[in-house]
């Protein structure tokens, strides 16, 4: 939760924001990894690949569950910075969730306000 030492900001606002559509940010569980296994699976179990209906499908199974998967979800997040760190709560983290089966390159655009 610290900034690297690459801002001095004693207070003010982290944006973060995803250039993708298959992909999302959350704030979540961070101190116990089975949090995110349950959080995969849910997703896995909500939208399913290989729907009869799907036809999004040009780039897998699993094109058009990311995207659905990345509609239910977000993809910015704005997190508090308070005395020069970022004000998250004791047990979360700062996830970008891979709704693809394989990893992609994602870029990110940072903005701090102070």
């Amino acid at each position: 939760s610290q900034l690297g030492g690459l801002l001095d900001i004693e207070c003010g606002l982290l944006h973060i924001f995803l250039k993708h559509t298959s992909a999302s940010l959350l704030i979540q569980e961070n101190a116990d990894p089975t949090a995110r296994h349950d959080l995969e699976k849910f997703f896995e179990t909500l939208v399913p690949e290989n729907q009869s209906w799907m036809t999004h499908t040009q780039e897998g199974a699993d094109d058009s569950p990311s995207h659905i998967r990345s509609a239910l979800t977000q993809p910015a997040l704005t997190i508090p910075i308070a005395n020069g760190k970022l004000d998250l709560g004791t047990w979360q983290g700062i996830y970008l969730f891979e709704h693809r089966d394989q990893s992609h390159v994602r870029n990110l655009t940072l903005t701090v306000y102070h």
